[in-house]
Order: C-alpha cells, then structure tokens, then sequence
C-alpha cells in the first residue's frame, strides 16, 4: 500500500500510477500539456473537531487524467490509492475527463 503523507508523495504515486512525468500541480493555463496527463490541485481542508478544538487536518486534493482515448486502466489504478474516490466524467475538446478526489 502507499503512504501518503504530503503532497510531493502524492505526486511520486500519480507519477508511478501515469508511467510519466505528465503530472502537474495546479499548473498555468499557458503550459502546453501532452497527453495522457494528470492534473491535481488543492480542494479543500478536511477538518476533524474534538474536544472543541481542531483534532486532525487533511488536504483534499482534485485529481484529473486527461486522456485522447477511454481509459479505464489508469483510473482503476487511481482508485487503489488510499482515501481516493472517483467523482464524475466529461469530455471537453475531444479529451476524456476523470476527476478523482483524494484525502491526504
């Protein structure tokens, strides 16, 4: 199983997972990306209150493998990292959508 317990380990695991290093952080719109890719950003904080105060602290992060054709490969293998959950699907300019979301 992999351990994640930062965001740079997130990006080894999408790296290993893609079989490239087609992974970008929230990158700017001017980056010409090459397919298949991935793209992650940061979501939101997942907060977990006890005893009236913040007991535990997780990133959320959005997960997005865009590909020229259907992949159902990758998006299985995504689904076997820890606290990872498929959202939903689109196509947009001819490029197959997957969004995950993952907690870290």
């Amino acid at each position: 199983m992999v351990d994640l317990v930062n965001r740079e380990d997130l990006k080894k695991a999408l790296r290993t997972i893609l079989g490239s290093n087609e992974v970008y952080f929230q990158p700017p719109e001017s980056l010409k990306l090459k397919y298949p890719c991935i793209i992650y950003e940061l979501g939101n904080y997942n907060l977990i209150h006890a005893s009236n105060g913040k007991h535990h602290i997780s990133d959320q992060y959005n997960i997005t493998l865009i590909t020229k054709l259907p992949d159902e490969t990758i998006g299985k293998a995504l689904l076997e990292l820890p606290m990872c959950s498929f959202n939903r699907s689109f196509i947009n300019d001819g490029l197959y959508h997957y969004v995950f979301t993952i907690y870290i």
